[in-house]
């Protein structure tokens, strides 16, 4: 629970709408949060750069977050994108050029004004943790350090978009997100008369980014853009590194503590995709004061002992039963000194038909190979690559999903141990057709036989030698294959068996192939590495995190009921499968701006029987924003994508109202071709 406080160092002052000019004459949008005297005597500043509405969208979030830095002596600066929220212009895609190029300008910006002593820190989550990092890498002098929630180094390899090179379910999902996102109006009461022209400047150009996206099949040069992996050394400032074992982008921390070469530290809890200050599944943590001492440190040269202790610090996860959300994961710290850890041990089992089994050998008598065709039906209780703590989108019990793949179990373990980092599987495998997929699960399997879920990967065997130059398989070719699965920190208890899946399919988490395949595992070479970490006393006495606080936000009333739903549906008559998933956010009265504001998406996943040409997904958006009777607007935007066994296809629609009335429609039809997907 938050705790809200409401007396702080500093009285905090707040304008919800600053104008800074870009250098093309647009101008974006602020909302700014002053420690009073600041004109006076200058402070730090504390920069977040995101599409998602300051106005309401972040809105809560970001009254917690800012008001409470702001408290303690920091100018804090949200700013929405060139075309998002008050801001002019267009939102043409994600981490664009033009992005970079005006947050550099903004904070050279902030860097100049009164109140600010030229020291400048970039903070933010999802969008804000890349372009923070991006920015970084561009180096403006003002920028002293970032805090990055979320986030990655690689657009391609570990982001919303694809996974192993297979495409993502959530590519579809995401991209209707920000359709809807880009169909709304400014608020007038900012903008004043011109809000109508900014509103259909954006719905025309659309905002339906999709066939872009599924244009880029491969890692080339548009994935490659904004991927600070291609050059770490290029960011020079410190970095904090913030992720959750629930989220989709944990991978990417131990890279970037890897491969970045500035002063460093990473946090990894047991959270979906959220700030630590409001993590779910808990426990939630004190974060504000966390990055407070991070900031005091690199933004006001304080010598604190932020950057003392462990380099890594993680939520080491208890074994708990299967099901699809958590309030808590019990568990405990950890902390390791560097990573890559030296401390982390292999533990080295190899493949046979039904077992895992520790060393090389088997019996003479034993299969040397299996094979397997998993049903379009695995992987409907997959959840979400990329859980949001808001439903039930987690993974549940993983006996449902078993009966479709390859399963090796090892014998009940004879003491407790502790996982630690990217278990990785080495796999001779041959297909009988030309474009496939492997995924891998590894769970913890209880003595009664329920099996959790903590880690998975994916490959696209197309992609087993390049992400760039992908290549089709030969039919009844084996081949050596390498498949990493997400970082994880697990717990597994004495009598509790490791379990490894695998299945040629995993929809809708991930778009299935072309045809059905047929995947045979060889066994003389093919084994699972997990990591083991040995305990350590250490981490007994880790510093305690505390509960979180934050300032006390704007109110908010709700005037209809949430509604966060998960519902599989089975027509044994058709053999249709239906994966439906409501989210409905309710609505709310943001009562600082006099706005209602309603959301609500339901998506559908489709699959018939085994016909991979009946896969689709389509999703439906409804977003409303209201003052009083006399401004009411509402739109509706529709995604879907099917596929045949050469192509994609897509179909949008939106519709805008205003006062009830429509004012604008319009569709979107497109066809891309499938590249070794």
């Amino acid at each position: 629970m938050m705790k809200y406080i409401d007396e702080f160092p500093y009285r905090v002052v707040v304008d919800d709408h600053v104008e800074i000019a870009m250098s093309d004459g647009v101008r974006l949008s602020a909302r700014i949060w002053l420690p009073e005297g600041a004109h006076s005597a200058p402070v730090p500043a504390i920069f977040e750069f995101i599409p998602y509405r300051k106005r309401f969208g972040t809105a809560h979030r970001d009254d917690i977050t800012h008001g409470f830095m702001a408290g303690h002596g920091y100018a804090c600066v949200r700013v929405d994108l060139r075309g998002s929220g008050e801001s002019e212009g267009i939102l043409t895609d994600e981490y664009t050029a033009q992005e970079l190029d005006d947050g550099i300008q903004v904070i050279e910006w902030i860097a100049r004004q009164p109140w600010c002593d030229g020291a400048v820190g970039m903070m933010g989550i999802s969008w804000g943790g890349f372009n923070a990092l991006q920015i970084a890498a561009l180096r403006p002098p003002a920028l002293k350090a970032v805090v990055s929630a979320s986030s990655t180094d690689d657009r391609y390899s570990d982001d919303v978009h694809h996974m192993g090179g297979c495409l993502l379910g959530d590519n579809l999902s995401w991209a209707s997100v920000m359709f809807a996102y880009n169909s709304l109006p400014p608020d007038p009461l900012l903008v004043g008369d011109k809000w109508r022209e900014m509103w259909f400047e954006r719905l025309e150009a659309g905002g339906f980014w999709l066939p872009t996206w599924l244009s880029h099949q491969r890692r080339d040069a548009y994935w490659r853009h904004g991927s600070i992996r291609e050059d770490y050394a290029a960011v020079q400032c410190p970095v904090m590194l913030v992720s959750g074992w629930a989220d989709g982008y944990t991978n990417a921390v131990f890279r970037m503590l890897e491969g970045l070469e500035v002063p460093r530290k990473a946090l990894v809890g047991p959270w979906a995709h959220t700030y630590p200050h409001f993590g779910r599944p808990g426990p939630p943590i004190d974060f504000l004061s966390e990055i407070m001492r991070w900031w005091d440190h690199w933004l006001k040269g304080e010598k604190n002992d932020v950057m003392d202790g462990p380099m890594l610090r993680a939520w080491m996860q208890n074994s708990e039963l299967p099901t699809t959300q958590y309030e808590e994961r019990p568990g405990h710290w950890i902390g390791e000194d560097k990573w890559p850890s030296p401390r982390i041990e292999p533990y080295v089992l190899s493949l046979r038909r039904g077992r895992l089994q520790e060393g090389e050998g088997g019996e003479a008598s034993e299969p040397a190979s299996d094979t397997v065709q998993s049903p379009l039906s695995l992987g409907l209780f997959a959840g979400k690559w990329c859980a949001y703590a808001s439903g039930p989108d987690l993974a549940h019990d993983q006996r449902q999903e078993d009966g479709g793949a390859l399963v090796y179990d090892t014998d009940p373990m004879t003491e407790t141990v502790e996982i630690l980092g990217q278990a990785v599987l080495d796999l001779v495998v041959s297909t009988d057709k030309p474009i496939a997929m492997i995924a891998a699960r590894l769970s913890d399997v209880w003595p009664d036989g329920s099996a959790t879920r903590f880690t998975y990967g994916l490959l696209n065997l197309t992609h087993n030698s390049s992400r760039e130059h992908p290549s089709p398989l030969k039919p009844g070719e084996t081949i050596k294959v390498r498949l990493r699965l997400n970082h994880i920190a697990q717990q597994l208890p004495a009598g509790h068996r490791l379990r490894l899946s695998l299945s040629t399919s995993y929809w809708p988490l991930a778009w299935p192939p072309p045809e059905p395949v047929m995947l045979t595992v060889h066994y003389s070479e093919s084994r699972l590495e997990v990591p083991l970490r040995p305990s350590r006393p250490e981490d007994r006495e880790l510093r305690d995190l505390g509960a979180p606080c934050g300032a006390r936000p704007n109110r908010r009333r709700l005037l209809e009921p949430e509604q966060h739903e998960w519902v599989v549906k089975r027509n044994l008559a058709s053999d249709e499968s239906v994966l439906e998933v409501i989210d409905d956010r309710g609505k709310h009265l943001h009562e600082a701006s006099g706005l209602e504001v309603g959301s609500k998406a339901v998506e559908y996943y489709r699959a018939c029987g085994n016909d991979f040409g009946s896969v689709e997904g389509e999703t439906v958006w409804e977003r409303s924003l209201a003052r009083g009777h006399d401004w009411r607007i509402h739109t509706t935007t529709r995604t879907r994508l099917t596929s045949t066994v050469s192509d994609f296809h897509i179909e949008g629609d939106i519709d805008a109202y205003e006062n009830g009335r429509r004012v604008f429609c319009r569709t979107w039809t497109s066809v891309v071709p499938r590249d070794l997907a």
